[in-house]
């Protein structure tokens, strides 16, 4: 029962991780124009990984997309793969989880197939967190060293200064949303031992006994004729073999010759 609800929950946590993942790659507040030194403006500007956009005082925004991706910084286009990939990563594996999940008979499935599978999910779910929460800290660190250096420009009074952007709401969307896809891709793993059997987690180990191993075999009762020769006896101590006669056979003593 404790693997079925950590399963589960494991679903259902990577599910809103993939889901704030889309969100945040779709939000065009990933940088917001820093209002700090100027409250009172006609004219706001935020970006997003996708399009930039204005919105004046009278309320009418307007967005402008980015129409190629030749002139936007090395950095940025490496967010968006990041985004990308643990988006498509996040999809597969749920899909991957729902077939996995225990309550769910699919045919003749067995355990073992559903174990590798929510296994397999989780590992998905986990590169996903990986690549949102990377994407998120890789942008933000990109906004810190232009908000750092458009300070220093302002201070020391350079003119055509730009504009500084901080954090937007995207970025905290996007950092929780990768935790929830790495907390959903962990509470899968450890569903994943769970679902083995018993009986193949240890292997049948085969133990022989010190002796030499006796066969007995079982048939019928064979009476004897007396015509069958004697059987051999071993060799004992004190046993001497006779010399051999001129038609070949060996004589051997009698018990009368140890008197």
């Amino acid at each position: 029962m404790s693997t079925t609800i950590c399963q589960v929950m494991g679903f259902l946590v990577s599910s809103l991780g993939v889901a704030g993942s889309i969100m945040a790659t779709a939000m065009d507040t990933w940088s917001t124009q820093d209002l700090y030194d100027n409250p009172v403006t006609a004219v706001f500007q935020y970006q997003g990984l996708w399009r930039s956009c204005v919105r004046q005082s009278s309320g009418f925004t307007e967005c402008r997309p980015y129409f190629t991706i030749l002139g936007l910084p090395a950095m940025f286009q490496a967010v968006r793969a990041l985004m990308i990939v643990g988006i498509v990563l996040g999809i597969l594996g749920l899909f991957v989880c729902i077939f996995a999940l225990k309550c769910i008979r699919i045919g003749s499935m067995e355990d073992t197939a559903k174990a590798n599978m929510t296994l397999t999910s989780g590992i998905m779910f986990i590169v996903a967190g990986l690549c949102a929460v990377t994407g998120v800290s890789v942008f933000a660190n990109m906004l810190v060293t232009n908000f750092w250096m458009s300070t220093t420009n302002m201070y020391q009074g350079m003119q055509n200064v730009q504009n500084r952007y901080t954090f937007g709401s995207a970025l905290f969307v996007g950092w929780v949303a990768g935790g929830l896809a790495l907390v959903g891709g962990i509470m899968m793993c450890l569903a994943c031992k769970g679902l083995i059997p018993e009986e193949s987690r240890y292997k049948a180990v085969s133990y022989n006994a010190s002796g030499r191993n006796i066969s007995y075999r079982t048939g019928p009762y064979k009476v004897g004729s007396g015509y069958e020769p004697e059987p051999k006896t071993r060799k004992g101590a004190g046993y001497e073999e006779g010399p051999r006669s001129e038609d070949g056979r060996r004589s051997y003593p009698s018990k009368y010759d140890y008197v």
